[in-house]
C-alpha cells in the first residue's frame, strides 16, 4: 500500500497541431515493429492545466532487445530549443512524447534525463498512432516519488492525467480543411452524427468494461482496495438518475418504521423523473416528426410547381409549333397561286 500523492495539475489540454506532428514523424521516420519515435513537447506548465501547443522530432536510437540501452542527442535538444524560443517565447520545454502504444521500463531514466531542460516536473505524451479502438489516442503521465505506508524506501512511479483535444479557432479550420479529403463526401450530417454517437457509446462500453474487470479484481484480491477510486465510482454511480421504481428495501424500511409518507414521496419522485423524462423525449420526437413533415411538405409543392411548369413548356412550345406549322402552310398555299396566276 502506498499513500495518496497529489498532483500539482489537474488535466492536460493538447492542440491537434501535436497529434498531426507526431503522426508525420512516425510516418517519415518508418519505425519498424515494436520500436518507437521520441520527441519533445512545448507548452505552457504554469497553472493547474497543462498546455500542448507544439512539438518537434529528436533523433532516438534503442536497443530492441534491451530497453535499458538507448541513445538521446543532448546538443539537438539544446539547439532546438533556444530557436523556438526565438520564434515564440512563450512556448516553453515542458516535456516529451513517444509513439507508444505503453509506458516502457526505460521512461522513468528518461523521464529524469528531462528534469534539466524544464522548469519542473516533465510531462510525458504518449500518442498511439496505429489507435484501433475508440476514445482518444493520447495518454499523459507526470512522475512523482510514491511513498509506502510501511515505511520502506520511496519509488518513482508514473501517475496518469487526464487528457482532452482543445483546439484554437485558426486551428480549427484548418484541422476541418484536412479532414475534407479523409471524410466520405457522400454521408450526410446525420449519418455523421449517427457515426460519432456509435464511436461514443462504444467508447462508453470500453470504460464501463474496465470498470468491471476492475472491480472484479479486486473482489478476487488480485488488486488491493482503494478508496480514492471507488469513492469515485460511489460519485457517479450517485449522479445517475433512478429510472426504475423505488427499492423494496427501501420500501419496506419506511414500511416497517410505519412511514406510509416516505414511501408515497419515494414513489412519487420517481414517477415524476420517469414522466419529466418521457415528456421531453416525446416533445423532442414530436419536434422531429414536425420538421419531417415539412419538409415532406415542402419536396411535394416543390414538386407539384415543377410539373405544373414543364406542362406550361409543352403547351408552349405546342402552340408555337402549331403556328409554325400554319405559316408554312399558308407561305406554300401563296406559292402555289402564285405558280398558276403565272
Amino acid at each position: 500500500m502506498s499513500s495518496t500523492t497529489i498532483l500539482p495539475y489537474d488535466d492536460v489540454t493538447i492542440a491537434p497541431l501535436v497529434l498531426l506532428s507526431v503522426l508525420d514523424h512516425y510516418q517519415r521516420l518508418e519505425v519498424a515493429e515494436g520500436e518507437r519515435c521520441v520527441g519533445v513537447i512545448l507548452g505552457d506548465s504554469t497553472s493547474k492545466t497543462i498546455k500542448v501547443t507544439n512539438s518537434f522530432a529528436l533523433p532516438f536510437e534503442e536497443d530492441p532487445k534491451n530497453s535499458e540501452v538507448w541513445f538521446l542527442d543532448h546538443n539537438y535538444i539544446e539547439n532546438m530549443n533556444e530557436m523556438f524560443k526565438k520564434i515564440n517565447a512563450k512556448e516553453k520545454l515542458i516535456g516529451w512524447y513517444h509513439s507508444g502504444p505503453k509506458l516502457r521500463s526505460s521512461d522513468l531514466k528518461i523521464n529524469d534525463l528531462f528534469k534539466k531542460y524544464t522548469n519542473g516536473n516533465p510531462l510525458l505524451l504518449i500518442v498511439d498512432v496505429k489507435q484501433e479502438g475508440v476514445g482518444l489516442p493520447t495518454s499523459a503521465y507526470v512522475s512523482v516519488e510514491q511513498v509506502k505506508d510501511d515505511g520502506t524506501s520511496t519509488e518513482k512511479t508514473f501517475l496518469h492525467l487526464p487528457c482532452n483535444i482543445e483546439a484554437e479557432e485558426a486551428e480549427e479550420i484548418g484541422v476541418e480543411h484536412l479532414l475534407r479529403d479523409v471524410r466520405d463526401q457522400a454521408a450526410g450530417g446525420l449519418s455523421i452524427r449517427l457515426t460519432n454517437q456509435l464511436k461514443s457509446l462504444k467508447g462508453l462500453q470500453r470504460k464501463l468494461s474496465d470498470i468491471v474487470n476492475y472491480l472484479n479484481k479486486v473482489i478476487n484480491k488480485e488488486l488491493p482496495i482503494n478508496h480514492v477510486i471507488l469513492g469515485k465510482l460511489q460519485d457517479v454511480f450517485n449522479l445517475l438518475p433512478n429510472l426504475g421504481d423505488p427499492h423494496e428495501d427501501l420500501l419496506g424500511l419506511n414500511t416497517a418504521s410505519g412511514n406510509n409518507n416516505a414511501n408515497s414521496e419515494l414513489i412519487k419522485s420517481s414517477n415524476n423523473l420517469q414522466k419529466a423524462l418521457t415528456v421531453k423525449t416525446n416533445d423532442e420526437l414530436m419536434v422531429i416528426y414536425i420538421g419531417n413533415l415539412v419538409r415532406a411538405i415542402i419536396a411535394f409543392d416543390d414538386l407539384i410547381e415543377n410539373k405544373i411548369h414543364n406542362k406550361q413548356l409543352q403547351e408552349k412550345s405546342k402552340l408555337e409549333f402549331n403556328e409554325n406549322a400554319e405559316e408554312e402552310k399558308k407561305k406554300a398555299e401563296l406559292a402555289d397561286e402564285k405558280k398558276k396566276v403565272a
